[in-house]
């Protein structure tokens, strides 16, 4: 049976709670990543950029680990593998159950939110040689991403940016192409204007 992938952010949700259900006190990326599916880059980008704009990007090193996956993840998309492979050691990393449990609770009234304005348009944007620019668009802002550590906020605006194109991928929303385009554009701006 093929993984089922998340048409929305909700169903997004209530496949990390499924990994996240247990006696266990913390809880791996490998057994969050097993719930969501590694056999498409749609989930894996609502994954991370999900969990970026989160409470947990204050985490220390949380937003430098989630780039890490998306390099991989879009690297391996643009050589064009189906089924993602992922070190090991990254899946190892955990988070606290309970801390977990909270975000997902504090992430479903804007997730809810964003849900009900997803739809078919724009299909050129996300369809054909549109989808290896968004895998190195991608794939230049994971790059990036551990100088975001350095400019409070920048890297939850990279994850939505990141949501934003997980999210075009699967409801097929040109629209949160465009979203993600000018997030970027307008993240890049702010952080010149941040340097010295």
């Amino acid at each position: 049976m093929g993984e089922h992938v998340a048409r929305d952010l909700e169903e997004l949700l209530e496949q990390i709670a499924m990994a996240v259900h247990g006696e266990h006190t913390r809880v791996t990326l490998g057994d969050i990543l097993e719930a969501v599916g590694t056999r498409s880059f749609a989930p894996l980008l609502m994954l991370t950029g999900t969990l970026l704009v989160s409470p947990l990007s204050g985490i220390p090193l949380f937003p430098s680990t989630m780039a890490f996956i998306v390099l991989l993840v879009s690297v391996q998309m643009l050589v064009g593998r189906q089924h993602f492979w992922l070190p090991a050691w990254l899946l190892a990393r955990a988070l606290e159950r309970e801390k977990l449990l909270r975000v997902l609770d504090w992430l479903q009234t804007p997730c809810a939110f964003i849900d009900r304005y997803l739809q078919p348009r724009l299909l050129y944007l996300v369809r054909g040689p549109s989808q290896g620019l968004i895998a190195l668009v991608c794939l230049v802002v994971a790059a990036l991403m551990p100088l975001m550590e350095l400019v409070p906020f920048s890297s939850s605006v990279a994850g939505f940016a990141l949501c934003a194109f997980g999210l075009a991928l699967v409801a097929h929303d040109g629209l949160m192409v465009l979203l993600a385009y000018a997030t970027i554009a307008l993240m890049s701006a702010v952080i010149v204007g941040a340097l010295p």
